[in-house]
């Protein structure tokens, strides 16, 4: 099934990042697709993009980690710029975070 779905991992404290705001963009149209909190899980409650919402273009997805951690020090706004080839994919990208540092990759 088609869509696009994100997880965030809190690796300071060693779990999912309940409540951290996430934006979705989409680069090609200038504008901000949708808004949403991460659940407890640490994922949004439905996908950033369903199977009737995927397009091919570039997406940035921002994580507000700054907001999250409740400190600005280093890290504050997280993005994270991809691009959607095929519409009909499955597309998954997960952020693992610290307030000092992230790392990400296409996940299944």
């Amino acid at each position: 099934m088609s869509g696009l779905t994100t997880h965030v991992l809190d690796t300071a404290r060693g779990c999912p990042a309940r409540g951290m705001m996430i934006e979705l963009w989409s680069i090609d149209q200038a504008r901000m697709i949708k808004k949403s909190p991460t659940n407890f899980d640490g994922r949004t409650d439905s996908p950033l993009l369903n199977a009737e919402e995927m397009l091919t273009g570039t997406y940035e997805i921002v994580f507000c980690v700054g907001d999250y951690f409740g400190e600005r020090r280093f890290l504050d706004r997280v993005p994270v710029r991809f691009s959607i080839e095929d519409a009909a994919g499955k597309y998954h990208v997960p952020l693992l975070v610290s307030p000092w540092s992230y790392s990400t990759y296409r996940g299944s």
